[in-house]
């Protein structure tokens, strides 16, 4: 039962391995396409088209204004240029906007504020409601937090001169890159997507998808692909896939870079990731079978579909694989590419990886490469600390489960110097960041596991792990802010100290708590799976010599380390997993051994060596049986108890806390 589980972990592990490695072969696969001669355009209009700019807003007190601002100094005949604010909000946004719009009315824009009452459909709903009002032949959509240059109409709308044509899409730039290391890896990994993929797609006959903001639609292909829809998460990308299954194409401007802020809380970073990964996994289960049946579609755009609109499955695949890597080590399975030699292993990692990446990283920024190569280190510990969010977005998808459209909340920061921590719109951390501690301290014993099994080559790949859920986890926790309200009252001033007491003591508990699970897991395996592991090694070496003086010093030794009664495995147990049997059969062998010490003759000596071997085998299978439920002994599953049961309540105090205090603020 023991063996066949572990062969069930072993075979996930590989398929998991496999997976992975296809979607990233796939990635340099689409570099290599983004690598061609951009497709050129020809442009034989020049006249200046109708269009409308709507601008979809919910609760974006700090940034609406700025953004409004921007699209009325586009470079643009104001008679052709129709705004339309799209207000979904419940704050003071709009008092805010509607004092904006009145003022842009005076001067002679023709702008339109839409207020709805209800959220029904969030953003795709926004739009669809909108479109009934809309009446020019294009409409371009900006999210409230970018900023598009004074000239970005001239030079994207000449680009429909092909009537089949029916959305451009524009580069997005990042205001606030350098703000901090989080939105350095969150820029390079948008880089890397719209530079690699969106290219490579736009370059071909591959589906391509709008990125929901600073584009440009025809406003025939809106309706003739249906619409917006509201039963996915990103619409976006539901409309650009339905419109191409339409035949209508899509272009992306590389050149064209519309500024925009980056997510700088880590808890809003993940609820964007969280809606990016969940929505492609609703798309793909409602599009995918239309794609890969319709005819007309060729195979490698069907292809490259299927891999744009899973690809979120690899962060399971992440997760099976930090999983299932400490229990085969800790069982002895030989994990590495080439027997015996580690050093192939961690060389197929770092090409497959790192290594292939800063290839791609060279060719896209030339002279500029080693300050975006710098920030990989990031990216990596930031993608693979996002793998629990993004895995429960993955399933909340599979199964259906219905969430409601939570915006990523905007500052306005964009300066190192500019301070978010004290605005409206901080979010609390959620339930994830539970697991990503209980992953973490899981990760330090596979760290524990890889070196006292001898594996030291996949320490740094558990560590990498062990590292990106300790960063996501730290910065969900500090980044938890209680809201601050309209009145700075010393009662609030005082709430707002207490909050900030409070979760600076939250931290040294829950790393108290996290210390102690560490150290409850250390020492279970120094004192119960260490011997085991120590002994099954020197049966290894008993079996491999013929120096029976060496021998018997390796069997009182490990007589030594294994227990002299019990039995390991509580539920069910059998006669060969219980530690007096194997004791006994150890004393077998050492009378064995001691006796064959005597032994002259030649032929007795090496009958009786092959009998040792053969007993030794056998003694080190069933040490191979004991140690999984050494693993689970009771002792072990009741700290587990207490150290899960010490976390949630601590967390389950912390949030009813902060209700307390964010009640106290009203």
């Amino acid at each position: 039962m023991v063996n066949y589980l572990i062969q069930l972990i072993l075979d996930f592990f590989i398929i998991s391995a496999v997976l992975i490695t296809m979607y990233t072969c796939n990635f340099y696969y689409l570099s290599y396409l983004s690598s061609k001669r951009n497709v050129k355009h020809i442009i034989i209009d020049d006249r200046n088209p109708s269009i409308t700019i709507q601008l979809p807003i919910y609760n974006e007190k700090y940034v609406a204004v700025r953004l409004i601002t921007s699209i009325c100094k586009l470079d643009y005949p104001k008679d052709k240029i129709f705004i339309m604010i799209l207000d979904d909000s419940d704050d003071d946004t709009a008092d805010l906007l509607k004092h904006v719009v009145a003022k842009y009315k005076k001067l002679g824009f023709n702008i339109m504020y839409i207020h709805r009452n209800n959220r029904i459909g969030y953003k795709a709903g926004a739009l669809k409601n909108a479109m009934k009002f809309t009446n020019t032949e294009y409409v371009a959509i900006f999210d409230a937090d970018f900023i598009p240059p004074n000239w970005f109409l001239k030079k994207t709308i000449s680009h429909f001169s092909d009537p089949c044509v029916g959305l451009i899409q524009c580069r997005w730039g990042h205001l606030n890159e350098n703000y901090s290391l989080l939105t350095k890896a969150q820029a390079l990994s948008l880089d890397f997507h719209f530079l690699i993929e969106q290219n490579a797609k736009s370059n071909s006959n591959l589906f391509m998808n709008f990125n929901g903001t600073a584009g440009i639609w025809r406003k025939k292909c809106i309706d003739d692909s249906g619409g917006w829809h509201t039963a996915t998460l990103v619409e976006d990308l539901d409309l650009s896939y339905r419109a191409q299954m339409k035949g209508w194409k899509c272009i992306f401007l590389s050149d064209i870079i519309v500024n925009a802020e980056l997510p700088v809380q880590m808890n809003g970073a993940k609820r964007q990731q969280f809606r990016w990964a969940k929505g492609s996994i609703q798309c793909a289960i409602k599009l995918l079978g239309i794609i890969i049946f319709r005819r007309k579609i060729g195979i490698s755009t069907k292809i490259q579909a299927f891999v744009q609109l899973t690809r979120h499955i690899v962060f399971p695949l992440i997760l099976i694989q930090f999983i299932a890597l400490p229990i085969l080590l800790a069982s002895s399975v030989n994990l590495y590419v080439v027997s015996f030699m580690p050093i192939i292993t961690i060389a197929a990692y770092l090409m497959m990886g790192p290594g292939a990446y800063l290839i791609v990283i060279h060719k896209l920024w030339g002279k500029k490469w080693k300050s975006k190569a710098l920030v990989m280190p990031y990216l990596i510990i930031y993608s693979l600390g996002m793998s629990i969010n993004n895995t429960i977005a993955v399933f909340d998808a599979i199964f259906g489960t219905k969430n409601e459209f939570l915006r990523t909340p905007k500052y306005g920061i964009i300066k190192k110097t500019d301070d978010w921590k004290n605005k409206s719109y901080n979010l609390p951390f959620t339930k994830t960041t539970l697991l990503e501690v209980f992953f973490s301290v899981y990760g330090i014993i596979g760290v524990l596991i890889s070196i006292f099994s001898n594996n030291i080559v996949f320490v740094p790949i558990i560590s990498l792990h062990v590292i990106g859920f300790i960063y996501v986890a730290y910065l969900s926790i500090s980044h938890t802010k209680f809201k601050k309200t309209k009145s700075f009252s010393s009662t609030i001033i005082n709430n707002n100290k207490t909050s900030k007491l409070y979760y600076r003591l939250s931290i040294v508990i829950i790393s108290i708590i996290t210390f102690f699970g560490i150290y409850a897991a250390y020492a279970s395996y120094q004192t119960h799976v260490y011997p085991i592991d120590m002994s099954r090694g020197l049966l290894d070496r008993i079996i491999a010599s013929s120096d029976v003086n060496s021998i018997l010093d390796d069997l009182h030794r490990i007589k030594n380390y294994l227990p002299k009664d019990s039995n390991p495995v509580w539920l069910f147990p059998t006669d060969s997993t219980n530690f007096v049997r194997i004791q006994k059969d150890l004393d077998n062998l050492i009378h064995t051994v001691t006796i064959l010490k005597t032994v002259n003759d030649k032929t007795t000596f090496n009958t009786g060596m092959i009998d040792i071997d053969n007993r030794s085998q056998l003694i080190k299978e069933n040490l191979v049986d004991v140690t999984p439920y050494v693993y689970v002994s009771i002792s072990n599953i009741v700290y587990s108890v207490i150290w899960i049961a010490s976390i949630l309540g601590f967390f389950t105090i912390l949030k009813k806390k902060n209700k307390e205090l964010s009640t106290k603020n009203i």
